[in-house]
């Protein structure tokens, strides 16, 4: 069982609520954020122009850097450098393996994580070409052959440590510890699925959608935490979030969106909330049944609900 992984590791609840947090923030929010403020600092310096209180404004703050890609590039480094603490943490706080905080299986499932990322991309190449039909005043083609080269380099090396960094945090760290220390599935997938929405209320999103939006976060968050509490991993949650991110990274963006990219498309509509959650209530509870029926899960209410062995 996934989570009883962690039941022969250094498992004290100060480890996973006290300093394992500490480590894992100072690297990904302190040390992290260092190249980023510098850039932003290097490249805003001497700009009279720039008003300081829209700071908080990613799409302002991306605006300061001569492109976007190397916003984005000193952006995700924040998320590189959070996996060095976070694998300090396993590693000699807790001498725990990367495979153990991975999957329930002897060895990673490389199939499981390719084939998730795989359907995502497919239903992507599916619905957005629709959707751009429908709504062809919506979007605005963008694409600069050079640059998007370059977005590309970007999305293929540090893309993967910001979404597998966010994986391996709620949906292995916090989900092991808060399962091993309070003997709760359901505390271990809810609270870490709380937390991942939480999260992202600092996003642009939030400010231009309401906080509604935040809603949209937290059910995500659901979907991967089921995902990976049935399968017994992350490797399911670690293909989809690279895939949902990488499209969103390289097709579309906007100037309200926290990836702030060269994409092919800029999205210039104005979106509403229920249109940017409703597909989300359609589009899990079947990726869920489909998993399910792939995979072959069972004993669904002991998985999710029951007690913790330890």
């Amino acid at each position: 069982m996934y989570i009883e992984k962690a039941k022969n590791i250094k498992n004290d609840w100060w480890r996973y609520f006290i300093v394992g947090p500490l480590i894992i923030f100072s690297f990904w929010q302190i040390i992290g954020a260092i190249p980023f403020g510098v850039g932003f600092g290097y490249y805003v310096f001497g700009q009279e122009n720039f008003d300081m209180e829209s700071a908080n404004d990613i799409a302002a703050m991306f605006s300061v850097f001569p492109s976007k890609n190397i916003g984005i590039a000193l952006f995700l480094l924040m998320f590189a450098i959070g996996c060095i603490g976070l694998y300090i943490t396993i590693k000699f706080l807790h001498n725990q393996s990367l495979t153990s905080l991975t999957t329930s299986r002897k060895e990673i499932d490389l199939s499981r994580i390719f084939y998730s990322f795989s359907l995502v991309i497919i239903l992507t190449i599916i619905l957005f070409p629709v959707d751009l039909f429908l709504n062809p005043d919506a979007y605005e083609l963008s694409f600069n052959l050079n640059q998007f080269i370059i977005l590309l380099v970007i999305c293929f090396t540090l893309l993967p440590l910001q979404t597998s960094f966010e994986e391996y945090l709620m949906r292995g760290y916090l989900l092991q510890g808060i399962g091993i220390c309070t003997k709760s599935r359901a505390l271990a997938f809810t609270i870490p699925s709380i937390l991942f929405g939480l999260l992202h209320f600092a996003n642009p999103e939030i400010e231009k959608l309401g906080d509604g939006f935040i809603f949209a976060y937290i059910i995500m968050g659901f979907f991967l935490g089921v995902v990976t509490l049935m399968d017994e991993g992350l490797e399911l949650a670690l293909g989809w979030h690279y895939a949902n991110n990488l499209t969103a990274a390289t097709l579309v963006t906007a100037d309200w969106t926290a990836l702030q990219t060269d994409s092919i498309y800029t999205y210039v509509g104005e979106p509403d909330l229920i249109s940017q959650i409703l597909p989300a209530l359609f589009i899990f509870p079947l990726l869920i049944y489909h998993f399910s029926v792939k995979y072959k899960w069972s004993g669904w209410k002991e998985k999710l609900f029951g007690k913790v062995n330890v």
